[in-house]
């Protein structure tokens, strides 16, 4: 009997989220990430552009989605108090956890609520939140990234340069100028993130997609980065290594 119990009890555990933690307040760090208390969450069940994710609007100009998609994060908090499901460690970076996470007292999940507003994609081989009706729902209607033309965010974090273009705003004869100005060679800095990362084969022998670049680097003047990353900690999660010319963070300052 009490070994049935335990096999229930391990079953359950495997089923249900991890743990449920208390309100606090959320640091949201991009459209799809944010702090609360000492944990850092990725919303799961959602494709959200990154901070450097450049898009097309429905004027054919250049915006900074990925900058929008985090400032809707903001909006949706707004100041209240945030309350994630522990789902467990994110596969892709194991200092975050994955979490379902809602602004105290309100049913709907932040990450239903951004793939309603248009800021983010459905992925189906989520563990919980299959948004697949509400992304179809802001397609139709032209919400947010949708009224423009963008690529999937995890296509542009993979340096995907043409992969499928989505979005009301994307017209077949007009798809290499597109793809230029959403990929340029150089790329702005956002706000606040100065690290620049670079795609290279080399950095697949550790396993990485590329190459981050701190301004304390050698390597730093001059590069054309492809990605930029607010923190060491974003430009690891996206799959990026130091590089080995770079001074530690307490002598590059």
């Amino acid at each position: 009997m009490r070994s049935r119990i335990f096999l229930f009890t391990a079953l359950l555990s495997i089923v249900l989220p991890t743990s449920q933690g208390s309100a606090a307040t959320a640091i949201v760090r991009d459209g799809s990430t944010l702090q609360v208390g000492n944990v850092t969450f990725r919303l799961d069940g959602v494709d959200v552009p990154t901070i450097d994710q450049l898009c097309i609007d429905e004027q054919a100009d250049v915006w900074t989605c990925g900058i929008e998609a985090r400032d809707q994060l903001s909006t949706l908090i707004n100041g209240k108090q945030v309350r994630c499901d522990d789902l467990g460690v994110d596969q892709t970076y194991k200092k975050r956890r994955i979490g379902v996470c809602k602004i105290e007292g309100e049913t709907t999940s932040l990450s239903q609520s951004l793939v309603q507003r248009g800021f983010a994609l459905n992925i189906e081989t989520s563990a919980s939140g299959r948004f697949k009706a509400d992304e179809a729902r802001a397609r139709d209607d032209r919400q947010g990234l949708w009224k423009g033309c963008f690529v999937a965010p995890r296509e542009f974090r993979a340096g995907k340069q043409d992969g499928a273009l989505l979005g009301a705003a994307c017209r077949a004869d007009r798809d290499r100028e597109i793809r230029e100005a959403m990929f340029p060679d150089d790329r702005a800095m956002p706000p606040g993130c100065p690290i620049k990362g670079k795609y290279a084969v080399r950095a697949r022998v550790t396993g990485n997609l590329g190459i981050y670049h701190l301004q304390g680097c050698r390597s730093y003047p001059g590069l054309k980065q492809d990605r930029w990353f607010c923190s060491e900690d974003d430009a690891q999660a996206a799959g990026f290594r130091r590089a080995y010319n770079c001074r530690s963070p307490s002598k590059s300052k």
